[in-house]
């Protein structure tokens, strides 16, 4: 994942994204020769600007940051490196993005827990899954709208689950600036799920998410259908 990092990290001059990236303003795409890797997570964090209205920017400081995209496309990349060579099960944990491929042991299903401040909210369940989590209990709200250029605080945290951790990382990012704009996305969006703490940690989730985890019961717990808050 260093060698990914190096030719995309804004943190690492000379910058070969940003580089590129300005050679290709005001086309959508990287120039031709440009590094392949690099190509690919430019083009990518086009695509994704595009499919979430802005919610998801390399831009959003005003200059390029591709570490938003980076990440969840390096880890993805890791596990494909390991399915290659024949470790058809197994887990690569970027800091809390997840890729998981095949099953935790013969038989199991991988368990992922999704945890809030004071409790865990729920436990995701399930083989070849992707998990992102995006929120403030760790750095504050330090997620930036790059429609308004403000934090994004309508939500604590949010989960999204899928199969591809490039999309579910970044997505997982604009649906939380979306706030609660993010339960009708999510839902409309084929291949992810959606979990959701707000700031009075009150609870929504897409449908489909029952069938992937357990999810809180007992007193001072209701659900009458999926989009249906509770008490944390």
């Amino acid at each position: 994942m260093r060698n990914v990092d190096r030719p995309a990290s804004s943190a690492v001059p000379p910058c070969a994204a940003a580089t590129a990236w300005t050679m290709a303003r005001p086309r959508p795409v990287p120039p031709a020769g440009c590094d392949p890797d690099v190509a690919e997570v430019l083009r990518r964090y086009d695509e994704l600007e595009r499919e979430t209205g802005g919610a998801f920017s390399a831009t959003a400081s005003g200059r390029l940051d591709p570490s938003g995209l980076v990440k969840g496309w390096a880890i993805e990349r890791a596990s494909a490196i390991l399915y290659d060579a024949g470790a058809r099960d197994h887990c690569v944990n970027g800091g809390g993005d997840i890729q998981l491929r095949g099953e935790a042991a013969p038989g199991e299903p991988w368990r992922i827990g999704l945890a809030e401040p004071a409790a865990l909210a729920a436990v995701v369940s399930g083989t070849d899954l992707a998990v992102a989590t995006s929120g403030a209990a760790e750095r504050g709200h330090h997620i930036v709208d790059p429609r308004t250029g403000r934090p994004a605080t309508a939500l604590a945290s949010l989960t999204l689950v899928g199969q591809h951790l490039t999309e579910v990382d970044a997505l997982a990012t604009a649906a939380f600036v979306m706030g609660g704009a993010a339960r009708e996305w999510a839902a409309a969006r084929p291949g992810v799920e959606a979990f959701a703490v707000a700031p009075d940690r009150t609870r929504w989730w897409t449908p489909g998410f029952e069938r992937l985890a357990l999810l809180p019961t007992g007193p001072g717990t209701s659900r009458s259908g999926p989009f249906e808050s509770s008490p944390a």
